[in-house]
């Protein structure tokens, strides 16, 4: 008995070809495939590494990466057109929208932050952590990066 293959669907790839039925749609990137990235000081304190894990394209709307901060690190306030979704997969760290309380999250955590509400995260003082962050980007825009967090308002809740 002949079993018929199901025929792959057509799909446009990101450099405006079309896939054939015989071209791979699965798109695999290997872990450490992009280099490592020192968080910009106009926009982080302390110690902080960016590994990107992919770019927003037409059919996905966001970026993600994995976000490393040292004990004390931060990042500066900001705010995201789409919102942003952290899973923290490492350690416990801090998170505060403007005029709140800061809040502690750990490993296992996922964090929503609405379109438009000023906030910041990062590490505790004693503490690394690390997440993933979901960002989406609308217009080409995934974040608007405001003032630096004080050590003043780091402190605040200690």
């Amino acid at each position: 008995m002949k079993t018929e293959r199901p025929s792959l669907p057509w799909r446009p790839s990101g450099h405006g070809k079309e896939k054939t039925p015989m071209e791979e749609t699965i798109e695999i990137v290997r872990n450490g495939a992009q280099p490592s990235a020192k968080g910009q000081e106009a926009y982080f304190t302390g110690s902080v590494r960016v590994d990107s894990l992919f770019q927003e394209n037409e059919f996905a709307p966001y970026s993600a990466a994995y976000v490393t901060f040292e004990p004390g690190a931060r990042t500066a306030w900001h705010t995201h057109p789409v919102g942003q979704r952290l899973i923290v997969t490492y350690g416990v760290g801090w998170v505060q929208e403007w005029g709140g309380p800061i809040r502690e999250i750990r490993t296992g955590d996922v964090v929503w932050f609405p379109p438009g509400v000023k906030h910041w995260h990062g590490a505790t003082p004693t503490t690394a952590m690390t997440h993933i962050a979901l960002t989406g980007v609308a217009n080409g825009k995934a974040v608007e990066w405001l003032e630096k967090v004080s050590d003043e308002q780091y402190r605040r809740d200690e």
